[in-house]
């Protein structure tokens, strides 16, 4: 059976009238107790009261004339907008005349007749509790000429309590340039008049645009809504006790008897930025739901927190059919109006939204109910999540479309910001706080120690178990170092060694040495070497546990083990460990790197290594590990040239360092070993004008591979020309490559089969005159450096 696939607009009837879970039934209730409050609302007035006098043009009649108007454009400024933290100038997106506030003088004391008491309606209008007060702050005055418009945009909040924006536009002779409001699927026009004053208060997370201006000119004043009082705490003395108890009851049901820690997460209507996320400035039904959402969670036993909510949406999508005269949207244009292309150019009109394909909602920014932020990282799955409103109805900040791949079809991401409330039983406090800001856990974990509570702390550290791999992981390199002072703190072995394992040994630096030595010395060598092997990724293959900040981390080794010989107990044994755990990965790296068949690739790899060998090296030399520095003396004096590359990195960085261990590191004698097999090098006579013998190196023993190595091998043949398929020739051609061989390689298209055209090249006697000068210079830089001492 196919699946049912469900579109944009099915998503947003999916609420069903008896929800199945208890979440979704949470939700419901929600929606179904919303105050009467819509995202805009529009008010008139007379323009009596509105005497305003603007510098170069005089008082101002209303309604507006063509001539004043004119006038306003002459001493205004192309209008600027926001885009992030950028202030922009860009008539493709804003094209309108800004009047400067300086120039415009309006008598507040009549104004306030009549905009107090419109006020005072819109906030109802919109939702807001009485109790709560809307105050305007004038921001500009616009004036849009015949075709100057406003793109889709968001207003950026320019005062903590600014909540929403107000336009009030002056009436004037004027069509076309409606403003349109959107917000949560839902979308409303708005239309100038020519008698009246036309106030229209939206909330600032709407999108919203002005359309062009056919004929005449739109006259606007803009003002930045501000909120006084605290809108949970208003909405709250309307709660309805029996509906606490149902949505009481819904947190009960979804809480059960969990013997892991969980939490709902009901998604709010309206997006805020960190500035403006408080629980006393929600904007209308979010208001009224967080103070229902909160009774209830008292109710409940529960803690209660709000957050921002990022969702990222995956659709399958299909291409969208034209709409014919109506538009793409199916509705019908009048005269005024002209269909405008998105703003982001993305083209989202152009498809349909088909099968909703994944989910995930992250939180941050995590408030309690005082208002106290702490900083927060969390993924939450989506049996916690709920929301009245569906994600797909709201507009996104951030889309990105991906056309049909092979395999995978039209696919679009959505990437929305929501405001949420997150409710947790009481008993799973200190768990749930915690998977949401490891670092505040590692806080209170560590007062609970300091206070004697040692016992508190243990249970309270017990809880993380469930999630603390994934959690701390997030944000593990700060955390270190308290994870590893609470660990000695708890007493408990095992709990000491659960808090540390998310982190990596590439996050351990010298100012945690102390403390590491102070661990090994509570918990023992044994223990700590377990750690220390869970660090390093013993259970991982060397090719996965390496990584390049890995040889980085090698070469800050040796001050880490400074310090732990500096630390007053146990300090050398764990520099031993971490020296030892530290060259089986290397070691093993190492010899992968040597079966590279690439010859170039094979030295820069081995070269890439020589400063993490070093460090190595040095470590050995500080902590007294002789056995391991003999051990890695001895690998780098094999029979093999290729670790000289690996070798003289290694002498380079020791030298770079600075650090005076070359005798007690084991420096001198790889030093003296390279330079014996430099001389050795040397001494080879050069190669004769007329030898063009070429060495293939080991690997496959073919036929095809034996008449290479017999053609490659002979000193006097420079050409061969040898009949192969296909197949054939490609075996061939990647033995060649691979090798980086200096022989030319060509098919000669004719006959059956093909002729393969080998041909040896002068980059034999280049290659070999660049070898001698590069092991000339190592051998001088040796003698100065090393050998002469």
């Amino acid at each position: 059976m196919a699946p049912t696939r469900r579109t944009e607009r099915d998503y947003s009837l999916a609420m069903p009238s008896i929800a199945t879970f208890p979440r979704d039934r949470f939700a419901s209730l929600l929606g179904g107790a919303a105050t009467a409050g819509s995202f805009s609302a529009r008010r008139t007035a007379r323009p009596v009261d509105l005497r305003m006098e603007v510098d170069g043009v005089g008082p101002i009649a209303l309604p507006v004339s063509v001539g004043q108007a004119k006038q306003l454009c002459l001493i205004g400024r192309p209008a600027r907008f926001g885009k992030g933290e950028q202030t922009l100038l860009d008539a493709k997106v804003r094209d309108t005349w800004e009047v400067p506030k300086s120039r415009i003088k309006i008598d507040k004391r009549q104004w306030n007749a009549t905009l107090r008491p419109i006020l005072d309606r819109l906030r109802a209008d919109l939702g807001l509790p009485e109790g709560c007060q809307l105050a305007a702050e004038f921001h500009s005055m616009l004036v849009y000429a015949p075709g100057q418009f406003f793109a889709p945009h968001q207003d950026s909040e320019k005062a903590d309590a600014m909540i929403g924006t107000l336009v009030v536009t002056l009436p004037s002779a004027s069509s076309g340039g409606v403003l349109v409001v959107e917000h949560a699927g839902q979308t409303a026009t708005y239309r100038s008049s020519k008698e009246s004053l036309s106030f229209v208060a939206f909330y600032a997370d709407c999108r919203h645009h002005v359309r062009p201006v056919t004929s005449g000119y739109r006259v606007v004043l803009t003002y930045n809504l501000l909120l006084k009082g605290d809108t949970v705490a208003a909405a709250a003395g309307r709660a309805d006790p029996g509906l606490t108890a149902e949505l009481a009851s819904c947190l009960n049901e979804h809480f059960g008897d969990s013997d892991k820690p969980t939490r709902l997460v009901y998604l709010l209507d309206h997006e805020y930025t960190q500035r403006a996320l408080g629980w006393a400035r929600l904007k209308g039904d979010d208001a009224s739901r967080a103070a229902m959402v909160r009774a209830a969670a008292h109710a409940a036993d529960c803690e209660v927190a709000l957050a921002l909510a990022e969702v990222h949406e995956t659709w399958s999508t299909e291409d969208a059919e034209p709409g014919g005269p109506w538009g793409r949207h199916g509705r019908y244009w009048d005269d005024d109006e002209e269909e405008e292309e998105d703003e982001d150019g993305s083209g989202e009109d152009d498809y349909e939204l088909q099968e909703l394909i994944e989910s995930t909602t992250s939180l941050d920014c995590w408030l309690d109910e005082s208002d106290e932020a702490t900083p927060t990282s969390l993924t939450v799955s989506d049996d916690e999540v709920c929301a009245t409103t569906p994600t797909a109805n709201l507009s996104p900040h951030d889309s990105s479309y991906e056309g049909y791949m092979g395999n995978y079809g039209n696919t679009l991401d959505r990437w929305y910001r929501r405001a949420a409330i997150v409710v947790w039983p009481r008993r799973w406090d200190f768990a749930v706080r915690a998977e949401s800001s490891p670092g505040w856990a590692l806080d209170r974990l560590a007062d609970l120690v300091r206070a004697g509570d040692v016992a508190g702390a243990r249970d309270a550290a017990a809880t993380l178990a469930s999630f603390w791999s994934v959690a701390a992981k997030a944000n593990a390199e700060h955390l270190l170092g308290k994870a590893l002072t609470v660990a000695q703190g708890l007493d408990e072995p095992g709990t000491a060694a659960m808090l540390l394992v998310p982190f990596q040994i590439e996050m351990l630096a010298r100012t945690h040495a102390a403390s590491l030595a102070q661990l090994a010395a509570h918990y023992g060598e044994s223990w700590t070497r377990d750690l220390i092997g869970v660090w390093f990724g013993r259970d991982r293959p060397a090719y996965m546990s390496w990584q390049p900040q890995r040889a980085v981390w090698l070469e800050s080794l040796p001050a880490v083990c400074e310090a732990l010989r500096a630390a007053p107990e146990a300090g050398v044994p764990v520099g031993r460990l971490l020296s030892a755990a530290a060259w089986t990965p290397l070691r093993e790296s190492a010899g992968e790197m040597l079966r590279f068949p690439t010859p170039s690739y094979r030295d820069k790899a081995l070269g890439e290594l020589g400063p993490a060998v070093a460090g190595l090296l040095v470590s050995t030399a500080i902590v007294a590990a002789a056995d391991l520095r003999e051990e890695m003396v001895a690998f780098l004096r094999q029979d093999n040239d290729d670790l000289v590359v690996c070798a003289m990195s290694a002498l380079r960085a020791a030298h770079k360092s600075k650090r005076q261990t070359h005798r007690e590191s084991g420096l001198d004698v790889i030093a003296r070993h390279c330079a014996a097999r430099l001389e050795a090098r040397l001494a080879r006579p050069a190669r004769a004008a007329d030898d063009w013998s070429i060495e293939l190196p080991g690997g496959c023993r073919c036929e095809l591979c034996q008449t290479l190595g017999a053609f490659l091998g002979d000193p006097a043949q420079r050409a061969f020309e040898w009949p192969l398929a296909e197949q054939r020739r490609r075996h061939v051609h990647s033995r060649i490559d691979q090798a980086e061989l200096p022989v030319h390689h060509q098919t000669r298209r004719s006959g059956r089969p093909y002729t393969l055209v080998l041909s040896k090249t002068d980059a034999l006697f280049a290659r070999e005159r660049e070898a001698r000068q590069r092991d000339q210079t190592d051998l001088a830089w040796l003698g100065r450096t090393f050998v002469a001492r």
